[in-house]
């Protein structure tokens, strides 16, 4: 017998056990898995997120008919298990918020300032702009960034520009490469850029919009782990890692502010969260904006 159909007939209800719809999470089981998300992901699992985890992943005894916490820990810590269940467990975990044109000031930073700083060195002219969108969830970030350097090079004839996008959800990069929205979603988008990137559904009774095929075009979406040692990042001009370090602890901060300075080039910029700061830590940079940065050297 396969382990998927071992644990699909372990996950059938047995007499004197709970069905899994009243699963309960034991301080055991989630001691296990909390220690797990904080080695593999840098995600903070204090005990008042216990009833979230539960709540979240309970989504998954139901998918995989299992009846038990330990029993899917169990599962999911298997070999079988790290290779089929870990990535549904992740989406399971990791939050997925984002807007167009999220934190306005950023872009307009970015095409007011940073833009022209990195041009006048020859960026986007004797090679491409860099750009990484870290933590891009279902793609608004990157595709605003993909509008913004689109726009400055309408300005600026013979500019280039190269975005890659990440993120550890599988889910979420499936929906971003998608580039379907519902039309509320790019609220934020003026409406001369609306017609200038987005396409409208022909059946407009389910209001929807993708983006354009030049616009989906100029980004690479890819799967990436930020906790892994090497990003496989060099030299980049602009990195956009914005609400993602908010989930980590500081010594998990700073590592992973360590990093990211170590994949920008000299004079790149760095873009996080407005409520996330680099502020105490010894780093490779200045402060320039409101949670921007330039690394220095």
């Amino acid at each position: 017998m396969t382990a998927a159909s071992d644990i699909s007939r372990k996950g059938a209800s047995r007499p004197g056990k709970p069905p899994f719809r009243e699963a309960l999470l034991s301080a055991a089981d989630f001691s296990r898995l909390s220690a797990f998300i904080m080695s593999e992901l840098g995600i903070k699992m204090p005990d008042v997120k216990k009833s979230l985890l539960e709540s979240r992943l309970r989504k998954r005894l139901r998918a995989l008919n299992i009846d038990s916490f330990k029993d899917y820990c169990d599962y999911l810590f298997s070999p079988w298990g790290m290779k089929n269940e870990l990535v549904h467990a992740i989406d399971m975990v990791t939050t997925n918020k984002t807007d167009f044109f999220r934190e306005p000031y950023h872009f307009d930073f970015l095409s007011r300032a940073a833009l022209p700083d990195l041009a006048r060195k020859g960026a986007g002219a004797r090679r491409p702009l860099s750009v990484w969108s870290a933590g891009c969830s279902s793609g608004e970030e990157p595709y605003t960034l993909a509008i913004v350097l689109s726009e400055f090079s309408r300005r600026f004839p013979g500019f280039d520009f190269s975005i890659t996008a990440t993120d550890i959800s599988a889910r979420v990069l499936d929906a971003a490469r998608n580039a379907i929205y519902r039309e509320e979603r790019i609220a934020p988008v003026s409406m001369e850029l609306r017609k200038r990137y987005f396409l409208k559904s022909k059946d407009r009774a389910r209001r929807l919009v993708m983006a354009s095929p030049e616009l989906r075009g100029r980004v690479n979406f890819k799967r990436l782990n930020l906790m892994d040692e090497d990003l496989g990042f060099a030299n980049l001009d602009v990195i956009f890692c914005r609400n993602v370090v908010i989930y980590f602890d500081r010594e998990t901060q700073l590592r992973l502010f360590r990093k990211l300075c170590g994949c920008l080039g000299p004079g790149g910029y760095l873009f996080i969260g407005h409520s996330e700061t680099m502020t105490g830590l010894d780093l490779k940079f200045e402060k320039v904006g409101q949670s921007i940065y330039r690394r220095v050297r």
